[in-house]
């Protein structure tokens, strides 16, 4: 099953997302200039929502980090081992598996790696401690055959660990492509429903200790902003999910570890909506303050195929006199979405509530009245599945 979300975002003059300028980000669509929002940041932002806002226990998300040496250190010096041990043995682990290490004891690249995932390498290093702790001198024999059988078990530990983050947003291991997780999850770049240009913030700051009767600022600069409403994708394959959170091939899983599988698969299905919904970038805002929730929010649970609606807005959205601009883009894509329905037809749909603060009916969907009840008809279209 796929589940889709489509979101409408009006936001008040603000700068989310930079580019190496500090310009807010933008991209070219239907041959006019967009405001946009890059995937990255966007993905970003719901990963810290889960934390934030406890949708999730912390041992089922993952970290993105190159200091895996220095986190696995500080485990096992809290389990007794002295830290300069530790961190000889450590890089041993890593570099074991094939994953290498600069001059600062740090992965040439970020690792997205589980909080079980590192629990259980601290753990397994401790385990087989007495064998990894052998100096490059006294490896001979059977002790330097044990060693070389304990690093190869490490890559073992590296399944996901069932982080709901790391399942969604996959993983790639340059040095390790076996352990490579493949994201269940698509998010595409935000875009504006109209054209965009970008505007100048000229500021001044007032020396408070400067003396009386100085003139002038001490400060001044400008700062780029401009202000959007962004059509937002992303979609969820949930079979992948499932696959990503089990760790392990279907066929060599117990009817126990697939159960978990599904209810883990359930719960991330809607913290994602949740954190999709109520995460903002948090680029300039204490700057600007654009703490703008979504005006529309649209899911559909599938069987098959996916359709982003991003070519409702192929023709900018033109307001006119005393239009508004979040009820014309909202027109826009409620059109786009029948003429879709109309040719390629909606027998695979299962569900397709959708919330909005206009007035105005919602033609083509199942109107709910809030955000909980269109996670209910998600859910329910899922556990159908199930």
């Amino acid at each position: 099953m796929i589940i889709e979300l489509h979101i409408l975002q009006n936001f008040a003059p603000s700068n989310l997302n930079r580019d190496d300028t500090n310009s807010p980000k933008e991209c070219e669509f239907g041959s006019y200039r967009r405001a946009r929002i890059s995937s990255q940041c966007i993905k970003r932002s719901i990963r810290e929502y889960f934390k934030s806002s406890s949708l999730l226990p912390p041992e089922n998300l993952a970290s993105r980090t190159q200091r895996l040496v220095e986190n696995l250190t500080q485990r096992l010096v809290k389990q007794g081992k002295s830290e300069e041990q530790a961190r000889q043995v450590i890089r041993k682990v890593i570099q074991g598996i094939n994953l290498g290490l600069d001059e600062n004891d740090q992965t040439q690249y970020l690792i997205f790696i589980g909080e079980k995932e590192m629990s259980q390498m601290a753990d397994s290093i401790i385990q087989h401690w007495d064998t990894l702790a052998v100096t490059t001198g006294q490896e001979t024999g059977d002790r330097k055959k044990k060693k070389d059988e304990s690093l190869k078990n490490f890559s073992d530990i590296l399944t996901g660990g069932k982080a709901v983050d790391l399942a969604l947003f996959g993983r790639m291991l340059a040095d390790l492509p076996s352990k490579n997780i493949d994201a269940a999850c698509q998010v595409a770049h935000a875009i504006s429903t109209h054209k965009v240009g970008v505007e100048f913030d000229f500021y001044t700051a007032v020396d408070d200790l400067s003396p009386k009767g100085e003139t002038g600022a001490g400060m001044m600069g400008t700062v780029e902003f401009n202000s959007a409403c962004y059509y937002r994708y992303a979609n969820i394959d949930v079979n992948q999910l499932k696959d990503n959170l089990l760790g392990k091939p279907r066929e060599k899983a117990t009817a126990d570890e697939l159960k978990e599988a599904r209810a883990l698969a359930g719960e991330t299905v809607e913290a994602f909506i949740r954190a999709a919904v109520n995460a903002i970038p948090t680029g300039k805002q204490n700057s600007f303050a654009a703490q703008n929730p979504p005006s529309f929010i649209f899911a559909v649970a599938r069987d098959s195929g996916t359709w982003s609606l991003a070519n409702a807005f192929a023709s900018p959205v033109w307001v006119g006199d005393n239009g508004d601009l979040v009820k014309k883009s909202q027109d826009a894509l409620s059109d786009y979405w029948g003429k879709l329905v109309k040719v390629y037809g909606d027998k695979s749909i299962k569900a397709k509530p959708a919330v909005t603060l206009n007035t105005s009916a919602l033609a083509g969907f199942d109107s709910v009245t809030n955000l909980d009840e269109l996670i209910t008809r998600i859910n329910q279209a899922i556990g159908a599945d199930c």
